[in-house]
């Protein structure tokens, strides 16, 4: 499984309780497969963040790697993307993405890991991600690509002998997600899907007569997987970002018994290298858990039993200090209901109110959970409280809650920004600093909130952020423009907005002081994003800095790097709110 305890996400084997490192490259590890039959896992890496990845073949049982040299490269073309898509589970094919014949679209391949061959089964356009990997007995290989709409996609089963293509739950005239299949046998998968629907429910879908039936919906998105031998399912609800799990018998739908988990605001999530979340006899589960004082660490979890660590990071802090968040709602001006996540600081009895800073999730369609964050943590123990709101267009509360920035409503998140620090004011906090935190999407808002909300906010951090709608459209990576030119609008049609979207072409109305984090080989925001506001503040007299690191792409993904940056970054949120 992947840790990041060097520092660096890299590959380590757990015996006992026992961790054995197996890489220890100076490049992160993305993800890897293991492959059966053998001891061996194909490893999927990139260089200095600039996701043009590639794969190698492992040895789990040779020294540790300490240097891509010493693994065998099976794609060795850096201009290009590689993308590990499955593992046959006879172990003798690896599926790739790959966008080495046409910049804009992946075909997906097929390579040979006893004599090498390579072969295309798929060339039909997209910009096609990695599913769930094959099909039990390896006929089918699944693949998302994406629909041309905002949040639509198309779950795709390749057969891998014909190359035959079949489309899971079709739906031309409706944006829909169709989630990666969950196998109960040869013919018949279920998958997560809102086609229909405003959330995700478990829907089985029987691939020979395309007869779909939903056998299970929650008042909240549900998500499922299945065991190898498909007997057993495993179903999770995201109940305003916390998780739930529920085991069920894949055949019948009879419940099982509801996951016990460490924590009651657990957030859940998957191990990489483990071939299915469900193990031994299909009634543990394995899973990485985080909480709001839990750092990830990976779990084994039963209906009947106590959940028991399997790794356990050593936590070098006093957890009775750790923050844990108020769940609370806001009113926008339209009357939308707005979720927010509160971590209050400790603060004296008697002090004044505190400042606070709003930390804004990237994506767009992403969600703050109450998973650990140490950013978080490290903001409320200098006496900040921290809010984490999912305003609209969040993911985690309905399609049409995601669905109500995109294109030309993006400036609507506005207002929820703006009911936001109205509502600080009624919880105890000082309105007069209130800092606005945000990655990538979560940066573009931090701009936008100062250069279209001047009076509101005391100083913004952005990570990788977007400072202009249509320089980023024209300048993120190529495979990239048509799938969020869906979201944010089209360079062709809609560039006027776009351009009054654009917080670089208000700059002239910012007057909060900016603190700017960027990777130098971000693919996905350039690096020209952060520097032309740079220079736009400058110009202007505005307090601005910029951090710029030569070995990072979109985020900070080395430990050595974030030490670096959030520190500052919170010193100079001190200064700027005249805190020292």
């Amino acid at each position: 499984m992947r840790t990041d305890a060097t520092g660096l996400d890299q590959l380590a084997e757990w015996h006992a309780g026992d961790r054995r490192s197996l890489t220890a490259f100076d490049e992160r590890v993305i993800t890897a497969r293991y492959r059966p039959g053998h001891r061996q896992a194909v490893v999927e890496g990139d260089a200095g963040g600039d996701e043009r990845s590639q794969l190698w073949l492992l040895d789990l049982d040779g020294p540790v790697a300490r240097d891509r040299s010493m693994v065998q490269a099976l794609t060795d073309d850096p201009s290009t993307v590689h993308h590990l898509a499955g593992m046959s589970p006879d172990g003798h094919r690896v599926a790739i993405l790959s966008n080495r014949r046409d910049r804009v679209a992946f075909d997906v391949r097929l390579l040979g890991l006893d004599g090498g061959e390579e072969r295309l089964l798929y060339d039909g356009g997209g910009w096609c991600q990695p599913a769930s990997g094959f099909s039990p007995d390896g006929r089918w290989l699944s693949v998302l690509r994406p629909g041309p709409r905002p949040m639509d996609n198309d779950l795709l089963l390749l057969d891998v002998a014909t190359g035959e293509q079949r489309v899971v739950l079709p739906h031309p005239g409706e944006a829909a997600v169709v989630g990666a299949p969950a196998w109960v046998d040869a013919t018949t998968l279920l998958v997560s899907s809102n086609l229909g629907m405003d959330r995700h429910a478990l829907i089985r879908v029987d691939i020979t007569t395309d007869e779909a039936t939903v056998v299970l919906a929650r008042a909240w998105d549900v998500a499922g997987w299945t065991s190898p031998n498909g007997r057993t399912l495993l179903a999770v609800s995201n109940v305003d970002g916390s998780s739930a799990g529920e085991l069920f018998d894949a055949q019948t739908m009879a419940p099982r018994g509801r996951l016990r988990l460490p924590d009651p605001d657990t957030v859940l999530a998957w191990s990489h290298l483990l071939p299915d979340p469900l193990v031994a006899d299909y009634g543990c589960v394995v899973a990485t858990c985080s909480s709001p004082s839990m750092p990830p660490d990976v779990w084994r979890l039963r209906a009947d039993a106590p959940p028991e660590p399997v790794t356990q990071r050593p936590l070098e802090v006093d957890r009775t200090r750790l923050r844990r968040p108020e769940r609370h709602t806001v009113t926008s001006a339209d009357g939308l209901a707005v979720p927010l996540l509160l971590y209050r600081p400790i603060i004296p009895a008697g002090a004044p109110p505190p400042p606070a800073v709003v930390l804004l999730h990237g994506g767009p369609e992403g969600q703050s959970q109450p998973a650990f964050s140490p950013v978080v943590q490290a903001l409320a123990a200098r006496g900040y409280a921290v809010a984490l709101p999912n305003v609209r267009g969040s993911t985690g509360y309905g399609k049409r809650y995601y669905s109500l920035d995109d294109t030309t409503r993006r400036l609507d998140s506005l207002l929820d920004l703006a009911a936001v620090h109205g509502w600080l004011t009624h919880a105890g906090l000082d309105p007069a600093r209130v800092a606005l935190w945000g990655t990538s999407y979560g940066g573009y808002l931090v701009l936008a909130g100062c250069a279209f909300q001047p009076e509101l906010w005391a100083a913004g951090v952005d990570v990788v952020g977007i400072s202009d709608l249509i320089t980023f459209l024209e300048r993120t990576a190529d495979h990239r423009r048509a799938h969020r030119e869906r979201e944010y609008g089209s360079l062709s049609t809609d560039r006027e907005f776009l351009a009054a979207a654009s917080p670089l072409r208000r700059a002239d109305a910012i007057r909060a002081p900016i603190f700017l984090v960027h990777g130098a080989n971000d693919p996905r925001v350039s690096l020209n994003e952060a520097q032309q506001l740079v220079a736009a503040l400058k110009s202007r007299d505005v307090p601005c800095e910029l951090l710029v690191y030569g070995d990072e792409g979109h985020g900070l993904a080395k430990l050595a790097n974030r030490l670096d940056a959030y520190p500052r970054a919170m010193a100079f949120l001190d200064r700027v709110m005249k805190r020292t």
